[in-house]
């Protein structure tokens, strides 16, 4: 959900580098399309009690959150800067939804980090 966020506001918002903007939606795409076929794998039953889907599960969720974390830190610092460079009211919808798009990038690494984390301790049990 965090992850649909982010991809809305940044499409929707101004971005004042390119590259960050198709980093940021290629991470929240990618991610997003990973996340929701694997869903689809577990309830349709595919992985058949199997452990390197544990494993896989592991790969998939660490990647996750390394991606998000560097999309997070490039919008943070890319916003911050674009609004002290454009001396910009901090109370324009432009720079709100850069912001909003911030807050909701770090929230999807922090998902993504404690889903890892219970990944990690069920691939360790198992």
């Amino acid at each position: 959900i965090f992850g649909g966020l982010v991809w809305i506001l940044v499409a929707a918002s101004m971005v004042p580098a390119p590259i960050v903007q198709g980093w940021v939606m290629f991470v929240s795409v990618f991610c997003f399309v990973m996340t929701i076929t694997l869903l689809c794998l577990y309830l349709c039953g595919a992985h058949g009690g199997s452990s390197s889907w544990v494993t896989l599960d592991v790969i998939c969720q660490e990647t996750a959150a390394l991606f998000y974390l560097s999309a997070a830190v490039l919008e943070a610092f890319f916003t911050i800067g674009y609004a002290v460079n454009a001396q910009i009211d901090p109370f324009k919808l432009i720079y709100q939804e850069n912001v909003a798009a911030v807050v909701f990038a770090f929230l999807a690494t922090l998902v993504y980090v404690v889903h890892s984390v219970y990944s990690l301790r069920r691939w360790k049990s198992s």
